[in-house]
């Protein structure tokens, strides 16, 4: 059985490993002035951040049902099954696109699956299926897996703004304002497919270690895991992160991403994160 994944744009894979494990990706857009431009395509995550200095902050939009429905027709020709791994369906319509897509296409059988989450903690699910896949390991045994690598994942993260947030529907105003008198940087996460607020902490050093304070609690409890950072066009800072967590940390391995376009819109500039899961 030949299965093929599909995940969404805002997974922020990094190009060569989409190519590499053959991971098909299909775009949401930010719509500035009433132009869409469909992330990862028409705007890339440096060309979205100069232009938000300069125009209004974008709206969101997630991908038409129509182009699902034309992706996994064309991947029926090919493939016997579609694993499609999108955004949180608590933030997003994307995951449940893809469920009346898979009932409307004929040929192929289509199992959609809700990250509960986003950015490249949501890319873990799509190469860990890309893995499996090439492999041979039927799709039923590809969302087992998935459903196992869930218990592990955590994903943090630290805004600059959270008026971002709050604009887009994403944090309530009452959440944003305490954030916003306090002068706090709350570490956010998901919970119930939300971002909400899961430590409010002063600087954006001491949101940074105690971060790191978690994925310590976990890395030295044995196995082997794999994270990432996230950052919203800080890559400097990133980088830097990132080799200090290297060498903290031997039985992990660290990838680089960043928040793009649809979800830098609702972070901000400046916007860190980080996540894991055990291998």
């Amino acid at each position: 059985m030949k299965t093929a994944v599909v995940t969404d744009s805002t997974a922020y894979i990094p190009k060569e490993l989409r190519e590499k494990w053959d991971i098909h990706m299909i775009p949401l857009s930010v719509i500035f002035d009433h132009e869409t431009y469909r992330e990862e395509i028409d705007i890339k995550a440096e060309e979205f951040y100069e232009e938000v200095k300069l125009r209004e902050l974008p709206t969101t939009s997630m991908p038409p049902i129509g182009e699902f429905v034309e992706l996994f027709e064309k991947l029926a020709k090919d493939y016997d099954s579609v694993i499609s791994i999108h955004l949180s369906s608590g933030i997003s319509g994307t995951y449940q696109g893809a469920v009346s897509a898979g009932e409307m296409v004929e040929g192929i059988d289509v199992y959609p699956f809700d990250s509960e989450i986003s950015a490249m903690v949501q890319g873990f699910y799509a190469l860990e299926a890309a893995e499996l896949a090439e492999k041979g390991v039927e799709p039923g045994k590809i969302i087992e897996r998935l459903n196992e690598v869930k218990e592990s994942i955590r994903a943090y993260f630290i805004v600059d703004d959270l008026s971002h947030l709050q604009r887009g529907g994403r944090l309530s105003s009452a959440q944003a304002l305490i954030g916003s008198l306090l002068q706090v940087k709350p570490l956010l996460h998901f919970e119930d497919k939300k971002i909400v607020p899961f430590e409010k902490v002063r600087t954006r050093k001491k949101a940074m270690n105690r971060v790191v304070e978690m994925l310590a609690e976990d890395a030295n409890s044995g196995g082997e895991y794999r994270a990432v950072v996230i950052h919203a066009n800080r890559e400097e800072e990133a980088v830097e992160w990132k080799s200090e967590l290297e060498a903290q940390f031997p039985n992990v391995e660290f990838l680089l991403s960043y928040f793009g376009p649809v979800i830098g819109t609702h972070l901000g500039e400046g916007a860190m994160g980080m996540g894991w899961y055990k291998k």
